[in-house]
């Protein structure tokens, strides 16, 4: 608690404001993409984007988990759920995006499927063990920082024998979608460089940056979470593109190293391995860019069990969401945001996930705008 109230305190903050102003260089523009949706949610909750200085532009990436998942792998989990009638466990966010015609696992639990929220994976298989006549399946989300507990949950189930238990394995890794963001021909997003997420990087290492930050020549700085995380990570953001130095520099020292987390690393290279392509929201398929589980494993893979193919679905014809995660446009250049897609009523997957772009500009950001903003020591509750 001490720890986070430092890095909330409002004078230390505005020298770092103070500090940018003087560092950014006159006539300069500086495009910045934050690959994580908990830097996204931080920069509009603590008023951080209406300080910045005007020539610093941040672009909001595909750092949400939830938000790039195509709909036809939602789809597969409403379809087991609704036609397989097993128990559909997940994370709350997922239960209001939206699948093929505006359906939801919130919708098909209305319809009389089984599907329960849970916070994670031991939590499935928790009930698997305790409904032995039931087809229990996970579905599992997320970038490498939530991979380890799936793959030692499936492990676990393996040594336990419990076999009414299977995962719809949906993880997918945040360095390929870097590279795929760099190398796009069509409709480019033209970055300077990278605020880098500092919980991937506590599981897969700094050094996992490195030849993205090399080959495309972009310096890459991984940052916290909290506001003096972030301003002092743009700092020195600012600092390496003025001195033309791509590199990786690690500011999240205190979780973050630049091997990463070798125990978990084990656990997932053991129980899976990589996909040849994976469609992404808003990217389209990328090769190597996802995990599955290894043919050792398949007992407990959901698609090997059910036979499950994926349907290429379309995202609603007006909804923005593959150009926010694209980093092509921001939530309110979109007709939809605030008038037919909100919070409680959502059309997109970026204004369902608690790290969606749209749902932190719909949170945060309207009243901000209308004034100049100062961070708080103690910020309401997203």
């Amino acid at each position: 608690m001490q720890l986070t109230e430092e890095l909330r305190l409002p004078d230390r903050a505005e020298r770092l404001f103070h500090a940018l102003d003087r560092t950014v260089q006159p006539g300069r523009s500086y495009r910045l993409m934050e690959f994580c949706g908990g830097h996204t949610h931080a920069l509009c909750h603590f008023g951080l984007l209406d300080r910045l200085p005007s020539s610093i532009r941040m672009i909001h990436g595909p750092g949400c988990p939830v938000c790039v998942l195509p709909i036809g792998r939602l789809q597969q989990a409403i379809d087991l759920a609704i036609h397989q009638r097993v128990m559909l466990c997940s994370y709350g966010d997922l239960l209001r995006v939206k699948g093929r015609s505006h359906q939801s696992l919130q919708n098909a639990r209305s319809l009389g499927a089984d599907v329960r929220v849970v916070y994670g994976p031991m939590d499935a298989l928790a009930l698997a063990k305790k409904h032995p006549d039931r087809e229990v399946v996970f579905l599992a989300v997320g970038f490498e920082t939530t991979t380890p507990m799936t793959a030692a949950t499936v492990e676990q189930a393996r040594k336990e024998s419990i076999r009414n238990f299977s995962v719809l394995c949906n993880h997918v890794l945040t360095p390929a979608a870097l590279s795929a963001l760099l190398s796009a021909t069509k409709d480019p997003v033209q970055v300077d460089g990278f605020i880098g997420p500092g919980h991937v990087a506590a599981v897969i290492g700094s050094d996992a940056f490195s030849a993205i930050s090399q080959t495309f020549s972009k310096p890459i700085v991984i940052a916290g979470f909290e506001p003096i995380d972030l301003l002092a990570s743009l700092l020195h953001l600012i600092e390496l593109l003025n001195q033309g130095q791509s590199i990786v520099l690690n500011d999240f020292a205190r979780a973050a190293t630049p091997e990463g987390n070798r125990r978990a690393q084990a656990i997932i290279h053991q129980v899976m391995e990589l996909r040849d392509s994976f469609a992404w929201r808003g990217l389209g398929e990328l090769a190597n860019s996802a995990l599955r589980l290894r043919d050792s494993y398949r007992d407990y893979d959901a698609e090997h069990r059910f036979s499950l193919s994926t349907e290429s679905i379309p995202d609603h014809r007006a909804c923005r969401c593959p150009d926010v995660l694209r980093g092509s446009c921001i939530p309110t250049d979109c007709t939809l945001f605030g008038t037919a897609c909100t919070p409680d009523s959502p059309l997109g997957s970026c204004m369902v996930s608690a790290e969606g772009a749209c749902a932190a500009y719909f949170l945060h950001r309207p009243q901000r705008l209308l004034r100049k903003v100062h961070v708080t020591s103690s910020p309401s509750t997203p």
